[in-house]
């Protein structure tokens, strides 16, 4: 401790979780905020920087400087002896930083030296001072030549006589003070980190989702539709603008106790059961429903979707129907009650008879696990890079932890979507363990104060370092009540909330047709829920919502730099508390979006905004244009009041293309 010379400390370092032991979430070429607190004793400046590099977080001193290949970038002071700036990570996969800092003299004798001048004192010592803190990092050596006849030539233009002006200026060039930052001496820093971060590939930071099943597409019940029926649908989905099309499971199906419509304990033949029964006589995880085709059918699916610019997104659900393979051939995989039977789901009062869970702590776990890895690994040789996890929460953690890791290593580009509608700490740990993405409580966040609350929650705390949210309008479980009494009015606000606020969202077919008929009042279950039967349906009603959905994709697209950042979004104010203001912006802000929202499905409302036109990046004192993207209308705006009305009738909101003029 005595001999400690080091004089900064590093503090609050982001983006990182849980102090280092799980890795942070960063994706391709979306810019990532890295940020820290640097306190220094005194009134001197820290000169600050971070190392980043692909490799493992290791710890790091600044005796033994970066890995090879790690790049440095300079963080920069926000004040409060706050420190950021923005990396930009090249390729997926495991990548680490460090954040150091060390009293940056130069820059204190820099200001202090303007400042004495500026009071008309004599600076002939202190000019002569800053020659020598130049001579001190020149006889450090190491430095290329080009620098060390720079440092040379400035503290000869330093000491030399002449105006004390022209040799201020001389050290205040950039060129100068760059040479001096670069060459400083770090010998006494203090580095923190190597912190881990997990890097992704683009579609994890920013994507559309679309669900569907395809033994609807093509079926005339009680004949299924097919892989092949429902290729045909794909370009009509990638029309709307999705780039994701997410399947229910494709396997076969249990037929003892077998859920009939509605839910029904009862089944009728010719009903085709919950696909989340999986496994029959037919196979298990690794086959498809025989209904469907063929797993070379399936294959064709694939490759139809990714010719129209659409990825297949496949369930994987770790559970089995009694008649499922695995059943029989590996009974201890499942849990059993005293009788000997084994323990099919529950959550009190409802049972499931249909599904077993499986036991994840059993005396054969090992091939448990084994085999449930090599299920993924099954759809991955078939062209899945995207999975939505079915009900992750009710299975252990460490589990998660494992495949993952298992993931990373052989498949770095697969990605998997986290379906927890649990409680928050459980949610936020299985995005830490690193699930790509999480389903969230967007379906019952409806009023101003739920929307701007969860928002900002969502971008504005720590979450963002690990946590990326997937915001859907509905799912075959969850049909809210707002949608239930909102009629398209409430349809088309909640799609313009989720593709605008959030940088990943998504919808279950029949969204676009408005299907809002709930099973029952009181209940958030469809009325003749897909889940339960053939649903064909008619793609070409007139009351489609579709090419409304295809215009917010296309502007989610045009707006990317905007819309998948999901750190810089912002509420405003505005005076009504039946609407909602928020800002999109890109990082250097030269694309920023305003969303002003009615949230009101059935009444008129208008108001007037309070914009922080500095988070906008807009003058205060200067006209700029607001071009509705929705629907080309074009308003002159100046300052941060501005009168705004919305008949939800016509349309739910403005989506402002903001330019200063």
């Amino acid at each position: 401790m005595l001999a400690d010379r080091r004089r900064v400390v590093v503090d609050r370092v982001r983006p990182t979780v849980q102090c280092g032991e799980f890795a942070a979430k960063a994706t391709v070429h979306l810019p990532l905020r890295v940020g820290a607190t640097l306190v220094l004793d005194g009134h001197d400046p820290v000169l600050a920087w971070v190392w980043y590099g692909k490799g493992a977080a290791v710890p790091i001193t600044e005796a033994a400087g970066p890995p090879r290949g790690w790049r440095e970038v300079r963080l920069e002071p926000l004040g409060n002896d706050l420190y950021s700036a923005w990396l930009a990570l090249p390729s997926p996969g495991g990548w680490a930083f460090a954040v150091g800092g060390v009293p940056d003299q130069y820059g204190a004798w820099l200001r202090d030296v303007r400042i004495r001048f500026e009071a008309g004192q004599d600076i002939e010592v202190e000019l002569q001072e800053g020659a020598a803190i130049a001579r001190r990092q020149l006889d450090h050596g190491g430095w290329r030549d080009a620098d060390r006849r720079a440092m040379a030539a400035l503290a000869s233009a330093i000491a030399d006589p002449g105006p004390p002006l022209k040799r201020v200026r001389t050290a205040e060039r950039g060129a100068a003070v760059a040479l001096m930052r670069r060459t400083a001496d770090r010998s006494r820093a203090t580095v923190a980190g190597a912190f881990p971060l997990w890097v992704d590939r683009e579609r994890a930071g920013m994507s559309a989702w679309y669900e569907m099943f395809p033994r609807s597409e093509g079926a005339e019940p009680p004949r299924s539709g097919t892989f092949r029926t429902a290729m045909r649908r794909l370009p009509a989905i990638a029309q709307m603008g999705f780039n994701v099309v997410y399947l229910p499971p494709v396997h076969p199906i249990g037929t003892t106790f077998r859920k009939g419509r509605n839910n029904s304990l009862e089944w009728l033949p010719g009903d085709p059961g919950s696909p989340w029964a999986i496994g029959g006589s037919e196979g298990g995880h690794d086959s498809v429903h025989p209904e469907l085709g063929t797993i070379a059918d399936f294959d064709a699916f694939v490759a139809a979707a990714n010719r129209a610019g659409v990825e297949v997104a496949l369930d994987y659900a770790l559970q089995c129907s009694p008649d499922h393979p695995w059943v029989r051939q590996h009974p201890k995989w499942f849990r059993h009650r005293v009788d000997g039977s084994i323990r099919y789901a529950e959550n009190p009062p409802k049972r499931y008879q249909d599904i077993y869970p499986f036991d994840f702590d059993s005396d054969d776990a090992t091939n448990l696990w084994k085999a449930l890895r090599d299920v993924m690994f099954f759809w991955i040789e078939h062209g899945v890079r995207i999975f939505r996890v079915d009900n992750p929460h009710t299975k252990p953690f460490r589990f998660w932890q494992w495949l993952i890791g298992e993931l990373h290593r052989s498949h770095p580009d697969v990605l998997l979507l986290a379906e927890a509608f649990t409680r928050p700490a459980v949610m936020q740990h299985l995005a830490k363990i690193g699930f790509s993405q999480s389903y969230t409580y967007f379906t019952w966040r409806n009023s101003k104060w739920e929307l701007g609350e969860y928002l900002k929650e969502l971008s504005q705390t720590e979450q963002t370092d690990y946590f990326r949210p997937n915001f859907w309008v509905n799912t075959p479980d969850i049909l809210h009540a707002t949608l239930q009494r909102g009629g398209p009015s409430a349809f088309r606000l909640r799609a313009v909330l989720a593709a605008i606020t959030c940088p990943s969202w998504g919808m279950y077919a029949g969204y676009e047709l408005i299907e809002n008929t709930a099973v029952r009042e009181g209940s958030e279950e469809y009325m003749d829920s897909e889940k339960y039967q053939l649903k064909p349906r008619n793609w070409d009603q007139p009351q489609s919502l579709a090419p409304f959905i295809a215009r917010l994709n296309e502007i989610r697209l045009r707006h990317h730099a905007a819309v998948a950042q999901l750190d810089t979004l912002r509420l405003h104010h505005i005076g009504s508390e039946a609407m909602l203001c928020v800002s999109r912006a890109s990082v250097a802000h030269d694309d920023v979006l305003l969303l002003v929202a009615n949230l009101d499905p059935f009444t008129s409302q208008e108001a007037t905004t309070w914009l922080d036109l500095e988070a906008l990046g807009i003058a205060a004192d200067r006209p700029f244009e607001a071009r509705d993207e929705l629907t080309g209308a074009t308003f002159m705006w100046q300052g941060p009041a501005n009168y705004v009305r919305l008949d939800p009738s016509v349309q739910p909101a403005h989506i402002l293309h903001l330019r200063q003029q």
